[in-house]
């Protein structure tokens, strides 16, 4: 959106009451997000009494729960001037243009300009304004799900799976990689299913991925780690379905690819992966990690579990905190199970009380927390290479931007560029680190006082 009103010549102002429009980009994960992205709405249209455009600020309401909500939400919300979806991304400066030109009046109903399912998807032309840093950034591969997950409300809100070519990929990552970026993070509701949703045939969630049916995501990975420049390519949000030995042979070859994967599980136990309908089952997940782990040495691996799920027993709840102290994953994040209208979860009479949710994310958190601290002591001595993210603070293969932890380094490290540092403390999610060139020194100092 930023991209196309700064292309259209557009100004963006740091202060909201200086604004002729102001945009909410709403998100609708989870009960929280819906909340928060209200709170945020309401909040916007109280400040427009203190704006410096005496009440003619304009009010859009854009993203996932316009999307989710298109019809009840004009009528729940008569205080915003306008709402878009997903697809309307392309022309939110026509939205902005028609209305400070026609200027409607507040008695008047909100605009809706939301029409059927979405079916946008970028392309490597499409006009952005990074709000990441200099030197990383965030290409989103492909739009939609396919993956039937009884809690999950992602694919109603965004469509069915539809990829971008690897030609649209490749070309938008060699700019950014020109611009200066070091670390490319290729995201979408699901990597892994890159390219799949273009063979002649659906893929079997189960069956080794098979690259000369079409594009898929080793075969784009390949095609990035060719690009010339030192920078990492990180690869997030993969469904544990489409893993394959291809992909991680891939992983282990390439050496710009980072040694991180996002792999969400959501939990081991079989009777809960099946009322998920996560298409996998504890079995298959212990031999993915095992495959894993022995094809691409010092991997770290992220993943996320739901706590609370309905009809979840304290056995099986069990069996999930005995995987994860027994599996020690280098990193991973826990959901209190959120009851979204909409979806088959939602409607079943067996949903958890808040206080059993709660009390389970705690146990499950504590496990984590155990783990967490002997994966950090475990990098005490060794080197590693880190990008600076600001002065004094980096981040390694090991660390994805913001839901990660943080390396401390000398805040002498350039801002932006890679760093060979040893890992010196820890506690149980950061590093602190000095330069390898003053460690050498160090250790050197040592032996000749000896």
């Amino acid at each position: 959106m930023i991209g196309h009103m700064h292309k259209a010549g557009m100004e963006l102002t740091p202060e909201p009451a200086d604004a002729d429009v102001l945009i909410v980009n709403t998100c609708s994960f989870i009960d929280s997000a819906n909340e928060e992205s209200v709170n945020t709405i309401l909040e916007a249209h109280r400040d427009r009494g203190l704006s410096k455009r005496h009440g003619n600020q304009k009010l859009i309401v854009a993203g996932c729960m316009a999307q989710r909500f298109s019809n009840e939400l004009p009528n729940l919300i008569p205080e915003v001037d306008a709402f878009i979806g997903l697809d309307q991304l392309t022309k939110v400066t026509d939205v902005i243009q028609d209305l400070i030109d026609k200027d409607p009046k507040p008695e008047e109903a909100p605009k809706n300009y939301i029409e059927g399912k979405s079916k946008y998807i970028p392309d490597f032309d499409t006009p952005r304004f990074r709000l990441t840093p200099k030197h990383f950034a965030y290409i989103k591969i492909a739009e939609g799900c396919n993956h039937p997950c009884s809690f999950c409300i992602i694919p109603k809100i965004r469509g069915q799976h539809r990829s971008r070519t690897i030609d649209s990929v490749v070309q938008e990552a060699r700019q950014l990689v020109a611009e200066g970026v070091k670390e490319i993070n290729l995201i979408s509701q699901d990597t892994t299913y890159f390219g799949m949703d273009r063979w002649e045939q659906r893929p079997n969630p189960r069956s080794e991925v098979d690259s000369t049916r079409g594009d898929s995501l080793t075969t784009l990975l390949r095609e990035l780690n060719a690009i010339e420049g030192d920078f990492w390519i990180r690869l997030l949000y993969t469904h544990p379905a489409h893993w394959s030995d291809e992909l991680i042979q891939t992983i282990a070859e390439y050496p710009k690819v980072a040694r991180y994967i996002d792999i969400p599980l959501q939990h081991i136990s079989d009777h809960m992966l099946s009322e998920m309908k996560r298409e996998t089952d504890g079995d298959y997940i212990r031999d993915l990690i095992a495959r894993i782990r022995a094809g691409i040495p010092d991997i770290a691996i992220r993943t996320t579990f739901i706590a609370g799920f309905p009809g979840e027993s304290e056995e099986c709840f069990q069996e999930l905190l005995d995987f994860m102290t027994e599996t020690k994953f280098e990193r991973l994040g826990l959901f209190r199970y959120s009851q979204e209208d909409g979806t088959r979860a939602a409607k079943r009479e067996d949903q958890l009380d808040d206080e059993t949710k709660e009390a389970r994310w705690h146990r499950a958190m504590a496990a984590q927390q155990e783990v967490s601290l002997d994966v950090s002591e475990s990098f005490i001595g060794k080197t590693i290479r880190v990008l600076v993210e600001e002065p004094g603070i980096a981040r390694g293969q090991a660390d994805a931007p913001d839901i990660d932890g943080r390396v401390y380094v000398d805040s002498s490290l350039p801002v932006g560029e890679f760093a060979e540092v040893e890992i010196i403390e820890c506690d149980v999610y950061d590093l602190f680190a000095v330069p390898r060139e003053k460690a050498v020194r160090a250790s050197e100092d040592t032996l000749v006082s000896q």
